[in-house]
């Protein structure tokens, strides 16, 4: 953690992602679409009943002074379901063991499906 951070802006950071994180799943566009949605959700209070004033009190603000703050956040949690993609589509790619006996029947299927067809050579 930055010592030069206090304590308070750490528990506003997080809670400000959860926000973004939140409207993200909801609606998983990019920014400046996720912005409308940040909006909506904030006007009818989706998010743990917080409308615009207790977003602001965690670090949301939707005001053009804001923008750069508020797409930073977007862009980090870009960055981690990017990031959580990549892990998904490695452990899914990984190899599966292959039994022996399976390598045998799926050759002898394929000798038989070759005669049915009229293909073995």
């Amino acid at each position: 953690m930055d010592s030069r951070r206090r304590p308070e802006d750490s528990a506003a950071t997080d809670a400000a992602l959860d926000f973004v994180r939140f409207c993200h799943r909801r609606r998983r566009v990019g920014w400046p679409e996720l912005y409308d949605e940040m909006c909506a959700v904030a006007c009818r209070g989706m998010y743990h009943g917080w409308g615009f004033g207790e977003l602001a009190e965690h670090g949301i603000a939707f005001g053009l002074a804001e923008m750069p703050r508020l797409a930073g956040f977007v862009a980090q949690v870009a960055q981690e379901e990017i990031e959580r993609r990549g892990r998904l589509l490695v452990g899914a790619m990984a190899p599966l063991p292959v039994r022996s006996d399976a390598l045998e029947e799926a050759s002898e299927a394929t000798r038989h499906a070759r005669v049915l067809t009229g293909t073995a050579g």
